[in-house]
């Protein structure tokens, strides 16, 4: 009689642990298919905007080209994804294409559409306030809060390999070699305080930059500025929503980050070199 009993309080204890794992599973999944179908709301939208324009100078062209690899990273993304975290990682690629939109539209006197949501590192790198032109390593390096033929490409504003890059038009993509490489080379630091020292508007000094700050803390002050939230909450990528929630680091190992190494172009950049940068 103790042995059946002993058996049958076994049992019920592996029923409710079985029950309690399959609603997990099923709790687990849902969030997957709700972060998915938030994030393809993003990608449909810039899908749409990549294929109905078309460039009418440089700043423009360079902007639409960005916002269509964007567009071929998310896809990629969104697809692989197995996790709410990696699908929002999809979504803030797809926002981040949406950025360049609107940056080719305003270059072609166009009305740059609804606000955005915004994308991780965003507020606290912040962005080119003024014209600013300085030499490094023997060229002209330039930044402005406009486009023009000096300064026809743009960066939304954020975090690259852990580190800010101000949103704003450059004379040249000065953050590409880490977004490839996923590291900065040593005179990136030099280029960051050359550049912006003094600018009113860019949220990190050159010492900022050499540690990194987006590492840890300023995660915290990110969403204490309003960045964080849950993936899903934007009600349609009109710009009423907030961010999809805390930062996430785009060439982080295991989280599909490492899509954007491939989706730039990798060796385009002549295998390791590009500008003054060595890796």
């Amino acid at each position: 009689m103790e042995l059946l009993l002993i058996v049958a309080v076994i049992g019920a204890v592996v029923f409710l642990v079985m029950k309690s794992q399959n609603k997990n599973k099923g709790h687990s999944a849902n969030q997957l298919e709700d972060a998915k179908a938030d994030a393809r709301q993003s990608i449909e939208r810039l899908g749409g905007q990549v294929y109905n324009l078309v460039g009418s100078d440089d700043a423009s062209k360079q902007a639409l080209a960005d916002a269509s690899e964007r567009y071929t990273a998310a896809g990629s993304q969104i697809e692989q994804a197995t996790t709410p975290v990696q699908a929002r990682l999809a979504k803030q690629t797809a926002l981040e294409g949406l950025y360049y939109i609107r940056a080719a539209r305003s270059a072609m006197g166009m009305d740059p559409g609804p606000e955005i949501p915004s994308i991780d590192g965003q507020k606290s790198a912040g962005s080119v306030t003024e014209d600013r032109d300085i030499e490094f390593e023997g060229r002209q390096v330039s930044a402005s809060p406009n486009p023009s033929a000096r300064t026809p490409n743009y960066y939304p504003g954020g975090r690259v390999a852990g580190r800010p890059v101000p949103a704003g038009w450059y004379s040249e993509p000065w953050w590409k070699p880490a977004l490839v490489a996923g590291a900065w080379g040593v005179g990136s630091m030099f280029l960051f305080s050359a550049m912006f020292s003094g600018m009113s508007g860019v949220g990190y000094d050159a010492q900022g930059f050499a540690d990194g700050y987006g590492d840890g803390y300023q995660d915290g002050m990110d969403a204490a500025d309003g960045d964080g939230g849950d993936a899903g909450t934007d009600g349609g990528d009109g710009g009423d929503g907030g961010d999809a929630g805390g930062d996430v680091d785009y060439g982080a190992a295991g989280d599909g980050g490492g899509d954007y190494g491939g989706d730039w172009g990798g060796g385009d950049f002549g295998g390791g070199d590009f500008g003054g940068f060595d890796f």
